[in-house]
């Protein structure tokens, strides 16, 4: 008789070092949209991005050549990693950077937190995922919470429409991202398949920037180099591997939950660092949201 092939186990408990990585996670993702508003305007959005995923590639390759954690992949395990970089991080920030051109980061972040809903409706059909009515009712408060918050900013002439669309057709590619990662199944070090994805994303973005984009409009201000290096190194890296080790461990709704703690924590790094305006609208339409992700990840 064959043994069963062993699967990868999902995990439904939080341990205190999940807890541990899902804080650090949180942060590192809501403050990547403030610290990229910071360096773009003394660099493009997809030049920024190109060279970010290029160099954080290169650095991850480095570091597991390094640790010993290199790992030759074959041909279908490098095409998932690399669809993944095209997904997660060519289209969905490509589009988003683009879209921050003209709309704020914590708004920027507030749309990205409709990530959970859509993600939870899709995975039902495709992965399988149970959808109860208590996640059901959770999703439902969290659509109501980004309502509030969309309409409050739209129709307060604050946000433009033109930069909203992009960044909610980034918010797709981010959903298709995460489902495919379940589909996949990509596997190999984790260290390997990173870097892979980040390099495939940059390879994927860099013709069209340069196509579209003055080299000429970089100005090597201290605000570029710092964005630049924290994206890089905080969300390229640390935010990108947290990422995959939480899809890893969770199921595609419990991860993409996650992204409903984004709007509180996007709306306080845009006050704090750019005093984005925050209304008392803004905060009852955070109320919902907080309320939903304890719904869909309870037990």
């Amino acid at each position: 008789m064959r043994a069963a092939t062993p699967r990868a186990r999902v995990e439904h408990g939080n341990s205190l070092a999940d807890l541990g990585l899902i804080a650090l996670f949180c942060l590192i993702w809501s403050s990547a949209f403030a610290a990229a508003k910071f360096a773009l305007p003394d660099c493009p959005p997809l030049i920024l991005l190109s060279s970010r995923f290029l160099a954080a590639g290169v650095i991850l390759l480095l570091l597991a050549k390094i640790a010993g954690r290199l790992e030759r992949l074959d041909r279908r395990k490098v095409a998932s990693w690399a669809i993944l970089g095209a997904f997660n991080s060519a289209l969905y920030l490509g589009l988003s950077y683009s879209g921050m051109a003209t709309v704020s980061s914590a708004f920027t972040a507030v749309l990205i937190s409709a990530n959970p809903l859509l993600t939870a409706l899709v995975a039902a059909p495709v992965l399988g995922e149970k959808l109860s009515a208590l996640k059901l009712g959770g999703l439902l408060l969290g659509m109501l919470g980004v309502a509030i918050l969309l309409r409050s900013r739209l129709s307060g002439g604050i946000e433009d429409g033109h930069g909203t669309l992009l960044v909610l057709a980034g918010l797709v590619a981010l959903v298709a991202g995460t489902i495919l990662f379940k589909k996949l199944k990509p596997g190999g070090d984790l260290w390997t398949g990173t870097a892979i994805q980040s390099l495939a994303a940059g390879i994927l973005l860099l013709p069209v920037a340069l196509a579209t984009e003055s080299l000429g409009d970089i100005r090597l201000t201290p605000a570029l180099i710092g964005g630049w290096s924290y994206l890089v190194i905080a969300a390229s890296i640390g935010g990108y591997l947290l990422w995959f080790r939480l899809l890893q461990k969770k199921t595609a709704t419990e991860a993409s939950s996650l992204h409903f703690l984004m709007p509180p924590l996007g709306l306080f790094f845009g006050w704090l660092i750019f005093r984005e305006p925050v209304s008392l609208v803004d905060c009852l339409g955070i109320v919902p949201i907080a309320i939903g992700i304890a719904m869909v990840t309870r037990g």
